[in-house]
């Protein structure tokens, strides 16, 4: 990902706070690294917000369907094989008709942060953060 304002990275910060109830809250913040220029103005942008705005740009967006498919097989094969393993089956399990876009909206809300990457991964064209609104350019 990129920044619209002056083509640097984005990257990611992590912060950690604390509450008197001693409960301890994560967030991550993306922002530009202003190495192409010091005075950028892109802002930082929560996490929840990113992953809200790639959800919605998902269903728009060009993927890589021969990845993101083997992906989800590998997935449903292994969650298939543990599930029969424990319900003593040794069946092989059947993959039929796979929603991508459907799978892509489960992964950035519900996956973990190394399948919500491998997910990214499998997005074709270039990401940009400008005005802390993510938009897709087509390569």
């Amino acid at each position: 990902m990129t920044c619209g304002l002056c083509g640097s990275s984005i990257t990611a910060d992590e912060k950690f706070k604390k509450q008197k109830n001693g409960n301890v809250h994560r967030y991550v913040y993306y922002g530009c690294t202003k190495s192409q220029k010091a005075d950028c103005k892109c802002g930082y942008t929560e996490e929840k917000e990113i992953l809200k705005q790639f959800e919605e740009l998902i269903e728009k967006i060009d993927v890589n369907e021969i990845q993101i498919k083997e992906k989800i097989k590998e997935d449903i094969e292994k969650f298939s094989k543990m599930q029969n393993f424990f319900l003593g089956k040794k069946e092989k399990p059947k993959i039929s008709n796979i929603d991508i876009r459907g799978y892509a909206r489960y992964v950035l809300m519900e996956g973990s942060d190394i399948q919500k990457r491998e997910l990214l991964g499998c997005l074709k064209g270039k990401i940009i953060l400008s005005n802390k609104k993510i938009s897709n350019i087509s390569i």
